[in-house]
């Protein structure tokens, strides 16, 4: 499992830095859809009279739709201009998150949830892609930094200030500044990124099944999926009972729930930035493995060996750094896995995954979780273990996908076999 020695990664090129930035803008808008309904759960289910148990059913239903959604758009996505998928993707998204904002019972809220993970799965996936298209391999781990910062920014600046808007316009009023927040981004991008069509000639264009069925029958792409499954089930057991968890069992006040979001986001945004880097020069596995001890050692402290003087700021902005971190990782660890012609398809794919793994932990926790009478989540240390036990796997996973898509030895030497690959994903860049 050891790494092979790497020559040191160089900084992205000015056309790869403004992809790579757009495109964050564009995860920021997709994280914080999906993110801000988690901490605002217990806001809407006393205004909807939902369970605070189902809040991981209201999660769970955007991830599930997200995943028919991939299923669907794997077949689909490498036929059409990235930059025109990614329009439709986001127009829909901003629609649906609107929509949200006006139910008025736990039913409407659940069908605005799934129309939003319709068109917030695909996006996911053309935005990765287009990323992946137009960043040299030696630098996708600084990329992946980049926009896998996105999740910090959302927790740094977007959740808080949802939490907050929601304390004085009610828990309508941030699904309607998401929607804002989305059509100002999805203006800007369109109107930054250029035609995406690269991946249109680099390849026979088969028919989808075809494509499919070639792609699926490559061992790497099975231990990629298997990979991305495993850790968003272990998360996403997690974060969805956050904030009823820290408020119902810890006694941590409402009026404060921003600051956990803030504080977490910060260290993720620095962490992802400088995890991205440490997995251009030691490989995903190893990062993985050190995020994977860091996420196990805080969900067991705060779900199963927790006492009253730990302090909670002290707890959970670690879990959402080891999050982050591994994120950063685990997308550069399976970035290498597609060909160009099937990268769409392939992330559409790895959404799908995504989101239905999501929805998987989301709805065993909530199966597994109960309200007490003192508003209390009752069985939370039985969920916390079983999100460890599943955690295990992950890292060996990611050692081996890591040796799957290792490249032979090059017959270039490395700054000489960079410069090729830089020439060409420039003149890519300026064709299309």
């Amino acid at each position: 499992m050891s790494q092979t020695p790497t020559a040191p990664p160089t900084a992205m090129t000015p056309n790869e830095r403004r992809i790579a930035l757009v495109i964050a803008a564009v995860q920021f808008i997709n994280i914080l859809d999906f993110m801000m309904v988690m901490p605002l759960g217990p806001d809407f289910a006393r205004a909807l009279d939902i369970p605070a148990a189902h809040i991981g059913y209201i999660g769970g239903s955007y991830t599930a739709a997200a995943a028919v959604a991939g299923l669907i758009g794997s077949m689909l996505l490498d036929r059409f201009d990235r930059r025109r998928a990614l329009a439709v993707a986001m127009a829909g998204l901003i629609v649906s998150t609107a929509l949200g904002g006006l139910a008025w019972d736990f039913p409407s809220l659940l069908a605005a949830r799934v129309l939003a993970g319709l068109f917030g799965g695909p996006a996911v996936a053309v935005a990765i892609a287009t990323v992946t298209d137009q960043v040299a391999p030696r630098r996708r781990g600084q990329a992946m930094g980049a926009v896998m910062s996105a999740f910090s920014l959302s927790a740094i600046a977007g959740v808080p200030i949802g939490l907050e808007l929601a304390l004085y316009g009610g828990w309508r009023l941030p699904f309607f500044a998401v929607a804002f927040a989305g059509l100002v981004v999805a203006v800007a991008a369109i109107a930054i990124l250029p035609p995406q069509r690269g991946h249109l000639t680099a390849g026979p264009q088969r028919g989808a099944l075809v494509r499919m069925t070639a792609l699926l029958s490559r061992r790497k792409v099975w231990l990629a999926y298997a990979t991305v499954a495993l850790v968003q089930v272990q998360q996403f057991m997690i974060v969805p009972n956050i904030a009823a968890y820290v408020q119902g069992n810890l006694g941590f006040p409402r009026d404060h729930l921003s600051l956990v979001y803030m504080t977490g986001g910060a260290l993720s945004f620095f962490a992802a930035r400088w995890a991205g880097r440490l997995v251009d020069r030691h490989g995903s596995g190893a990062i993985t493995f050190a995020a994977t001890v860091g996420l196990s050692l805080v969900i067991f402290t705060a779900f199963i060996g927790y006492r009253p003087w730990m302090p909670v700021l002290g707890l959970f902005p670690f879990f959402m750094m080891f999050v982050g971190i591994r994120m950063v990782a685990n997308g550069a660890a399976y970035s290498r896995v597609p060909d160009p012609q099937e990268r769409a398809g392939f992330m559409a794919l790895v959404s799908a995954v995504q989101h239905l793994s999501s929805a998987f932990g989301a709805f065993l926790s909530a199966e597994i979780l109960t309200n007490g009478p003192d508003g209390r989540l009752e069985h939370a240390s039985t969920m916390a273990a079983i999100s460890l036990i599943i955690g295990l796997a992950v890292p060996l996973l990611t050692f081996w996908l890591e040796r799957a898509t290792r490249a032979p030895a090059p017959t270039l030497a490395p700054a000489a076999a960079d410069a090729v690959l830089d020439t060409a994903l420039d003149g890519g860049g300026q064709s299309r």
